[in-house]
């Protein structure tokens, strides 16, 4: 071991170890540093985070793994990093608390505060505490000066100059009072939307499927209300969900499906089904699992005008360039280094604290 690699470096090494583990199945590389210690041990540690969260399927654990890997390379971090002089940042301890609804939701806070040569404290999610610790682990393999500057803790936070806090609405509202003497980002519910006109390709709908499905749905990145035109016919929309269907087999969405189900059922709501999703017309951005929200709308700029009123409630817009910032069907759970969460520049906020 030697201390030859940067904080960079040794995030792309982590990339590089990452490689082995893709959506298409598990599979050990030659010359991948360290390999040889922490391979096995990982394998364990998504075998435990599947264990311990019905919703963290080997598939989307997975998924999340693959994109960390094609993001950790020199060019993204580059890229990335190329703006900002991080060498005359003074290293302080920053707390993250984060939330646990996907595999490594909190993981882009972590790398950003490393690389911006801070200490961090982590707070996990207890739905999510397997993975990240273990690749933190790995990390100090290939940079041991990293010791002593990542903690994990289930105690009450402590002893630290800053605060990145993931949560619901509620909990917010207690992390702004907590937290009112530190700097801080704090984060609360959002929900991404897709604006339809009726002229989506089969190519795009069946992309919106990922924005809906991946994570069950799960993620603030994920379609969870549409906004479609008068009249619209959501034969195509549905044909397009289709290829989602076994997702019905899985336990725990299944038995969403049906309570929701019947929930609207007694309540006589007006609703559109597939046997696997739910669909219905609602002014609410977050919708219950296994359904989706809709809304029409009259014309392009009154949803424009609309969706500006509500930026603060919204992640994501999918939709055909409505607006400037606008994410391509398909694409909501692959967000770059630089898609800040509710458009708050992390990298800025740690340089400046």
């Amino acid at each position: 071991m030697s201390n030859k690699y940067t904080i960079k470096d040794a995030f792309i090494k982590l990339g590089e170890f990452l490689s082995q583990f893709t959506i298409n199945g598990i599979v050990k590389k030659d010359n991948i540093l360290n390999n040889d210690l922490f391979f096995d041990g990982f394998k364990h540690q998504i075998k435990l985070a599947k264990e311990h969260n019905g919703w963290f399927t080997e598939h989307n654990i997975l998924f999340a793994l693959e994109g960390w890997s094609n993001l950790l390379t020199e060019n993204h971090l580059t890229q990335w990093l190329s703006g900002y002089n991080l060498n005359e940042n003074e290293s302080k301890k920053v707390a993250i608390i984060m939330a646990g609804n996907i595999p490594l939701v909190g993981f882009h806070d972590f790398l950003s505060v490393l690389i911006t040569g801070h200490e961090v404290l982590v707070k996990q999610s207890s739905n999510d505490r397997h993975l990240l610790p273990f690749l933190a682990k790995y990390l100090e393999y290939v940079k041991p000066d990293l010791k002593g500057k990542i903690t994990f803790t289930e105690d009450k936070l402590q002893d630290f100059d800053a605060v990145i806090a993931t949560g619901s609405n509620n909990t917010a509202r207690y992390f702004e009072y907590y937290f009112k003497n530190k700097p801080s980002i704090i984060r609360q519910n959002r929900n991404s939307v897709a604006v339809l006109t009726g002229d989506e390709t089969e190519e795009q709908l069946s992309g919106l499927s990922e924005d809906i499905f991946r994570y069950y749905g799960l993620g603030c990145r994920n379609v969870s209300k549409l906004f479609v035109p008068k009249d619209y016919n959501f034969d195509a929309f549905f044909k397009a969900m289709y290829k989602w269907h076994p997702i019905i087999e899985e336990a725990k969405y299944a038995n969403n499906y049906d309570y929701n189900k019947a929930v609207y059922l007694m309540s006589e709501f007006d609703m559109l089904e597939n046997g696997f999703l739910m669909i219905k017309e609602d002014q609410s951005y977050a919708s219950p699992i296994a359904t989706v929200f809709y809304e029409y709308y009259d014309s392009l700029e009154q949803i424009q005008q609309k969706l500006t009123i509500d930026k603060d409630l919204i992640q994501c817009i999918v939709s055909k360039g409505l607006t400037k910032s606008d994410i391509k069907f398909g694409m909501t759970q692959k967000p770059q280094l630089w898609d800040y969460a509710d458009n708050v520049n992390t990298i800025e906020f740690l340089l400046k604290i």
